[in-house]
């Protein structure tokens, strides 16, 4: 085991670091007040490579290997969360499966776009009726020889206006169950595709998050990616790398409000010293600084095990399950040892609490990354 990391990814943490405290931090605040999406941030972020990191340069992608990523994620997560959605789905979900599921054609087409940011990608797996049992997808896809007739609604979905390019889950034969389910590349633009309400939500309030209605869309035969029925497994499989962007994700948050606390802590005085000199303050940052050293570690592994091409489905989903915990656990401690200052926008911790929530749910329940990690210890 090596747990030092190389100059290039120290290089990577190095220039998000920088990224996130000169061009995020300036009005993340107000972003979060008014649901503004980061967009020139994101444009920024697009042309830093931090939108196609792992992607083969050939398709304009960085190239880099997934621990950089887990690295950036952190720190850009740490000063904007709503940022960092954008960045994860665009990375892991989006830009992960076209590449290594999709045609030649459609990487031409969509992935090289995607890379660079120059495109915003969606992945569009959630329904009214379908969030946690992802084989229940009511939105369908009719097979008309050379094209699909998609009809449907999809709900929660991250970059909802802002995509250009969506990856569609939809259900092409019912009797086939999970087997009858298929991806298509769908394009914002395309006749019968509306963009429905913004989300008014707790947390990454400045991510753009909508649902989408899909009316006798016709999408060609070509933007289906893999062969037909490949859907469900396609998504399951790209879940698997894309819990490892929120498990980063929530690392990050956690992170975040721990360096906020800790340095909070030597400046604010109680009974004529400060805080950080007693004891119940100085076991609440010695708790949150192990939870969230592990939980780093859990995200490190999984990234490693995913680099070296081995099976990181049970390791994704432990970084999930533990990290999101920690977001949670962290940013309620947070403001504890902020106090009253702690309850305040202006002193960030509450807004990462706020934030911290959501990395529980999306991408699999803490519930789902249970199932998960469960089946594949009694394997």
């Amino acid at each position: 085991m090596n747990f030092e990391l190389t100059e290039e990814q120290l290089a990577v943490q190095q220039a998000a670091r920088e990224f996130a405290q000169s061009e995020l931090l300036p009005g993340v605040i107000e972003r979060d007040e008014t649901q503004t999406f980061p967009l020139e941030q994101v444009k920024k972020m697009g042309e830093l490579g931090f939108l196609g990191m792992m992607v083969d340069p050939k398709y304009n992608g960085g190239g880099m290997d997934t621990v950089s990523y887990v690295l950036a994620m952190e720190e850009i997560s740490k000063i904007d969360a709503s940022a960092s959605v954008c960045m994860s789905v665009n990375n892991s979900l989006v830009c992960w499966g076209i590449e290594k599921y999709g045609t030649e054609e459609q990487k031409q087409k969509y992935l090289k776009p995607l890379a660079t940011g120059e495109k915003i990608g969606a992945f569009c797996l959630s329904e009214p009726e379908a969030g946690s049992d992802a084989t229940s997808q009511q939105t369908t896809a009719e097979d008309k020889g050379d094209y699909y007739l998609l009809n449907g609604t999809k709900n929660w979905i991250t970059n909802g206006n802002t995509a250009s390019i969506y990856l569609v889950i939809a259900q092409t034969d019912r009797e086939k169950g999970h087997k009858g389910i298929n991806c298509l590349i769908v394009e914002k633009g395309m006749d019968g595709f509306v963009v429905g309400k913004k989300e008014n939500k707790l947390g990454i309030r400045g991510s753009d998050t909508h649902s989408l209605m899909f009316t006798d869309v016709k999408v060609p035969k070509e933007n289906r990616i893999g062969d037909d029925g490949f859907g469900f497994k396609f998504a399951m499989s790209t879940l698997n790398g894309g819990r490892i962007g929120i498990a980063s994700q929530a690392l990050g948050i956690a992170s975040g409000a721990y360096e906020l606390a800790l340095a909070y802590s030597k400046e604010r005085k109680a009974f004529g010293k400060p805080i950080s000199q007693h004891q119940a303050i100085q076991f609440k940052l010695a708790d949150m600084a192990t939870e969230i050293e592990a939980a780093r570690l859990l995200c490190l592994k999984a990234a490693h095990l995913k680099d070296q091409k081995k099976d990181f489905g049970k390791a994704s989903a432990m970084a999930k399950l533990f990290a999101s915990k920690v977001a949670m656990d962290t940013t309620i401690e947070a403001v504890q040892i902020h106090g009253g200052y702690g309850y305040v926008k202006e002193y960030h911790v509450e807004r990462l609490m706020r934030d911290a929530k959501i990395t529980q749910i999306y991408e699999g329940t803490s519930e789902i990354q249970k199932i998960v990690i469960s089946r594949e210890l009694l394997k």
